[in-house]
């Protein structure tokens, strides 16, 4: 089964908050994880301001960015083609979106995902009406 996560989904890999244990689940039941190409920046942005706000240390940061390169080396990576930006236009265009999530529902729809894994509640919803199969986190 392909699961497709976004950044505020894949994240919960590597920082223990609500919903980890079943992205780790989710993760375990997928033959195949598929991410957006805008995935990595973001997760690492994310890395980045805990490591800001003193949240993580020096070598945490290092730890986690460092399972991050290795866990996407057998992820699917979706690139911005224009068929996943189009779908990003048409995602924004009947949905209350921002842009980077509107890029991940184009970029699941591309990778013909089995399950789209969110945790935020519009980009579900919006995911839902594009036709892909929801789980949130």
């Amino acid at each position: 089964m392909r699961v497709f996560f976004d950044s505020s989904a894949f994240v919960k890999r590597y920082i223990s908050e609500t919903g980890t244990d079943a992205v780790l689940a989710w993760c375990d039941q997928a033959t195949e994880i598929g991410l957006s190409g805008i995935a990595l920046p973001e997760i690492v942005s994310a890395f980045c301001r805990l490591h800001r706000e003193t949240r993580i240390t020096e070598a945490q940061y290092r730890q986690l960015k460092s399972l991050l390169l290795a866990d996407i080396e057998d992820a699917a990576i979706c690139d911005l083609t224009p068929a996943v930006l189009a779908q990003a236009v048409s995602s924004l265009e009947t949905n209350i979106l921002r842009g980077m999530d509107a890029i991940h529902i184009g970029s699941a729809l591309a990778l013909n995902a089995d399950v789209f894994v969110s945790a935020d509640t519009r980009q579900i919803q919006a995911a839902a009406r594009a036709g892909l199969r929801v789980e949130t986190v």
